[in-house]
């Protein structure tokens, strides 16, 4: 795919920059949890939690999450 920045929409060029800078990011500092094991809880709350949002489940807005902070306000 040769498409030239010129013809790119503003989201497909903020897409492409995104892209490259995670993968940039990923290639310089790695996951520093590669390797390390993962209780099995976590793992199946996190299974759990990624087939919620494939199912189009969302959790609460940050804004709200935000606000149950002790000491914020």
């Amino acid at each position: 795919m040769a498409t030239t920045v010129a013809r790119m929409t503003k989201s497909e060029l903020r897409e492409m920059i995104e892209t490259i800078i995670e993968q940039k990011l990923t290639e310089l500092l790695g996951d520093p949890d590669e390797g390390l094991p993962i209780r099995k809880s976590v793992r199946d709350r996190l299974l759990r939690q990624k087939q919620a949002v494939a199912a189009g489940e969302r959790g609460q807005p940050f804004e709200e999450v935000v606000q149950n902070l002790p000491g914020y306000r």
